[in-house]
């Protein structure tokens, strides 16, 4: 009786269309991301570095990364970035028509996940701030949930550190799941994605912390707007807000075209592949008869 009940709630609950099942699940693991990597920046400046250091902000973002594919991947891609979701249009890997629906849910899970970090850490800001949420200062709370440049980063550097950042990631991410290439083994590649991200950030994250990902940062950010830090979140940096969401746009769609052109155009053809594998059978078999 409960299993067939269950059976009659499936039936009626469950999603028919497969871009709203995608929809969800970019949802999700975008806010899984946020959670964790946002929450591990929180524990760390509202500690004043006590249970926490740069170390472990990777860490925690690393591990929001592999959580969040390991989460949505089976449904959407787990793409959580649209800089990654736009690589994958370009590829013709996602169709246009869903590269919008992916991208606000990307921004929804990130403003959702914002939410989150900041209700769970709520007491422990206002005894951090005294209840003065400060974008700037040594009191700034507002790089909890968004980037902010370096003092000797200049517009231009930035822009080209998320381009390389993003294209760094795209270009990882493409290998990780290419099949035709090495690839990662079947259920590991959500590991291994997660890996590439704590290297960009042990190796890129000195110019403003290796947002690479608009979602992440442009949604969090939006957040503190609204959640008392004000408009100042856009004005910090020289306007800096604006760097981390073009960049990583720009970066995502150099690293899908350099993986295309130098590796994924020259894979060998499915026909091509096995004329070639039973060339080296037919070699390695007149040579055992010999």
């Amino acid at each position: 009786m409960e299993l067939e009940n269950r059976r009659n709630l499936r039936e009626k609950c469950a999603l028919k269309q497969d871009i709203l099942k995608e929809f969800l699940a970019e949802i999700l693991g975008t806010f899984v991301l946020i959670l964790f990597g946002c929450g591990s920046v929180a524990q760390t400046v509202l500690s004043r570095g006590a249970l926490g250091e740069p170390l472990t902000i990777h860490i925690g973002f690393t591990t929001g990364v592999m959580l969040a594919v390991y989460m949505a991947g089976g449904v959407s891609g787990g793409h959580v970035n649209p800089a990654v979701s736009l690589a994958m249009v370009v590829l013709g890997k996602l169709s246009l028509k869903k590269f919008p629906v992916y991208v606000a849910a990307q921004f929804i899970g990130a403003f959702a996940g914002s939410c989150a970090v900041f209700g769970l850490y709520y007491d422990a800001l206002m005894d951090y701030t005294n209840g003065a949420l400060l974008v700037t200062g040594e009191n700034a709370t507002a790089n909890i949930f968004a980037s902010y440049p370096a003092k000797h980063l200049s517009v231009l550097n930035g822009f080209i550190d998320q381009v390389i950042g993003t294209g760094a990631l795209v270009l990882c991410i493409l290998a990780i799941v290419d099949r035709k290439n090495m690839g990662a083994p079947k259920g590991m590649e959500p590991l291994i994605i997660g890996l590439t991200i704590l290297a960009i950030g042990v190796s890129m994250g000195l110019n403003c912390g290796y947002p690479i990902n608009p979602a992440r940062d442009l949604g969090p950010r939006l957040f503190t707007a609204v959640a008392g830090w004000g408009v100042d979140v856009f004005r910090a940096g020289g306007c800096w807000w604006w760097i981390p969401v073009a960049g990583p746009m720009v970066g995502g769609v150099v690293g899908a075209v350099i993986y295309f052109l130098l590796i994924e155009l020259h894979h060998p053809e499915p026909e091509k592949q096995n004329e070639e594998e039973s060339k080296v059978k037919d070699k390695y078999e007149m040579i055992t008869m010999s």
